[in-house]
């Protein structure tokens, strides 16, 4: 009973309006011109510029940010991660310069809190450093404050993102969860809760109220998850997020397409796939290992250009055709260069990027933003 108190006084005061704050919501933004969110995640990108990569299109040097742009992305997705002392990339000043040379090119940004000092993702979650030690109310209220300060400083600098999520592929528990552990859902709730809170108070007075979307990897876990994040009391979100790589999903297109309408349907939320991916080739250009080989094609689709371009129409379509919103591919500007990671040297993602081998030129699959979709009336 203590808990629950406790669980209660929290709440109020993550959610309760500041002094001299209206409690009254303020507008959404607006999406994009057609309703539909279309781009990537371009977190990578000023990594790969300071590492010598130069991207083409059509043997002429670009800017990554103004290409997507041009060729109908109206979207940019940046991680965020909260210690990372192991790079210099994906902090505040990183992030900052990502979203502002996102909104110089016209595209909304969507803004991916990890809430880790590295790679939170669908099998792990992983507790910042910082916040070790505490308890489920100190965690929570140290995760709002967090998600405040971010998000005020991003407002102040004139960076504010249209769109928020709290956590990255979150199917375990959040802050420290593993996958064959079970959930804790009174836990869960509360973080989560103070999160979306954060998000809420910060965009009652700032310059954009962000949507908030809350995100799971591969489509079958979608309906459990937040079935069991509603029976809990996680309610106050804007989007469902889901990434697909059909080499870690057991389901195909047309399940994933099920998926989409049915979560809309049963949550009343907006969905997006906000990550997915394909390969243009088999072949490796360096000596890191690509995470995309044989085990993620699609029947139809062949590792090609044109297989990758028509993979991410028919996605595309398919989302559409569900009452979907949206499809963000991650990562297609990760290619090869002198640099490396932890796992190796070059890019584990260079035949999933959306530029060739010989000279860093766009692919066909940029095709696929400004393509003509069939919509549903």
């Amino acid at each position: 009973m203590r808990h629950v108190f406790l669980m209660l006084a929290l709440a109020a005061a993550l959610t309760g309006p500041a002094i001299g704050q209206s409690s009254k919501p303020r507008a959404l933004p607006a999406p994009p011109k057609g309703g539909l969110y279309l781009g990537g995640d371009l977190s990578y990108v000023n990594e790969m510029e300071d590492c010598g990569a130069i991207y083409r299109d059509r043997g002429k040097r670009v800017d990554p940010f103004r290409l997507l742009a041009r060729k109908g992305g109206n979207l940019v997705r940046v991680r965020l991660w909260n210690d990372a002392t192991w790079t210099r990339y994906s902090n505040y000043a990183d992030v900052l310069k990502t979203i502002r040379r996102a909104k110089a090119a016209g595209m909304q940004v969507l803004l991916d809190f990890h809430y880790s000092d590295d790679w939170a993702d669908g099998d792990k979650q992983l507790t910042p450093k910082a916040w070790e030690k505490l308890g489920t109310e100190a965690q929570a209220k140290a995760l709002h404050d967090y998600t405040v300060d971010i998000l005020t400083r991003l407002n102040r600098d004139g960076a504010m993102p249209e769109m928020v999520q709290v956590g990255n592929e979150t199917n375990q528990e959040l802050l420290g969860g593993r996958k064959g552990v079970a959930i804790d859902w009174t836990r869960n709730a509360t973080l989560f809760n103070a999160g979306i809170a954060a998000v809420r108070a910060v965009g009652r007075t700032a310059s954009i109220n962000p949507r908030v979307m809350l995100h799971i990897a591969q489509p079958e876990n979608v309906l459990p998850w937040f079935d069991a994040a509603k029976a809990a009391g996680v309610a106050d979100y804007d989007v469902i997020g889901i990434s697909y790589y059909r080499k870690w999903s057991k389901f195909t297109p047309d399940q994933l397409k099920t998926t989409v309408a049915a979560a809309k349907a049963r949550f009343g939320a907006d969905v997006i796939v906000v990550e997915t991916g394909y390969p243009f080739t088999l072949a490796g250009k360096d000596s890191a290992t690509n995470l995309l080989g044989a085990d993620a094609l699609v029947p139809g689709f062949p590792a090609s250009p044109r297989g990758q371009r028509d993979f991410m129409v028919a996605i595309t379509q398919d989302v559409i055709d569900a009452g979907g919103i949206g499809v963000v591919y991650w990562e297609p500007n990760w290619v090869s260069t002198k640099c490396g990671t932890r796992w190796g040297n070059g890019s584990d993602w260079e035949n999933a990027a959306w530029f060739d081998y010989e000279r860093t030129d766009a692919l066909p699959v940029f095709d696929f933003l400004a393509h003509r979709y069939r919509r549903v009336k």
